[in-house]
């Protein structure tokens, strides 16, 4: 039951008691016997019916307490993305501003899939709106994050150097022959060739209570993967994807 719903049952409860009070329902007996020597009663109902019709206290609770939930998460998610920086800072030459992003991703059914579902970007941490992010909700086994989905772990990709090599179509679609699908992230030549200045990725599962995915953080950038290429970037980027899970999603 939401908060909002149990102020309403609250008031409903209380109003209904103060009717039947009033119409003697179901008898006028039983509101004898149950106000017998305790006539407060009436008195402490109507206190209740206004003070849940005029301020509804839980879901005014409900609402301070997301707040500070809210604050709490950003706080963390800044402080992930602010080690994240750090370990960059060692990358040469030098990420512009904006460039290094955190993005948090959801599982989400659609009406074009709507047994799998894609993974939608709820939001994305970066130090400014520019480069803008692109539009992209993967199915399964897509792009980086889709690969995480698939496989269910932590996956990596150093786009730039495959990059590199794979310079026309005929030089992809004969890597993708002889390596599969997979090593380009199951996307095609139209769509490497567009999200391939994302040089760096590192993406991490988030799972719910019955180890089951759904959802992953992700972190690009457009070069320095043997620079981000550390333990501790996943494990940063793990603890936050079990804070997100702990609170469903809703404070990202």
């Amino acid at each position: 039951m939401t908060a909002k719903a149990a102020d309403r049952a609250v008031l409903l409860s209380a109003t209904l008691i103060l009717a039947g009070k009033a119409y003697n329902v179901p008898s006028k007996a039983f509101w004898d016997g149950v106000l017998h020597d305790r006539p407060y009663l009436l008195l402490v109902t109507l206190a209740v019916a206004g003070v849940f019709g005029a301020l509804t206290p839980f879901e005014s609770w409900q609402g301070r307490s997301f707040v500070d939930r809210n604050v709490l998460m950003r706080r963390r998610v800044l402080s992930t993305f602010g080690k994240l920086l750090e370990m960059s800072a060692k990358i040469e030459p030098p990420l512009d501003t904006g460039d290094l992003a955190l993005h948090v991703w959801r599982r989400r059914r659609t009406w074009r899939h709507p047994v799998h579902g894609v993974l939608k970007r709820l939001s994305t941490y970066r130090m400014s709106s520019y480069p803008a992010t692109r539009k992209f909700a993967p199915t399964r086994g897509v792009g980086a994050v889709g690969l995480c989905w698939l496989r269910d772990r932590e996956i990596q990709f150093d786009v730039e150097s495959l990059a590199k090599k794979l310079d026309d179509q005929a030089k992809f679609d004969d890597h993708v022959k002889r390596n599969g699908p997979e090593s380009v992230m199951n996307l095609s030549w139209e769509m490497f060739n567009d999200l391939k200045h994302r040089a760096a990725l590192f993406v991490t599962p988030i799972r719910n209570s019955r180890n089951r995915f759904v959802g992953c953080i992700s972190v690009d950038a457009s070069h320095g993967y043997g620079a981000l290429d550390r333990r501790e970037l996943l494990d940063e980027m793990t603890k936050l994807g079990m804070e997100i899970r702990s609170e469903d999603f809703e404070c990202t």
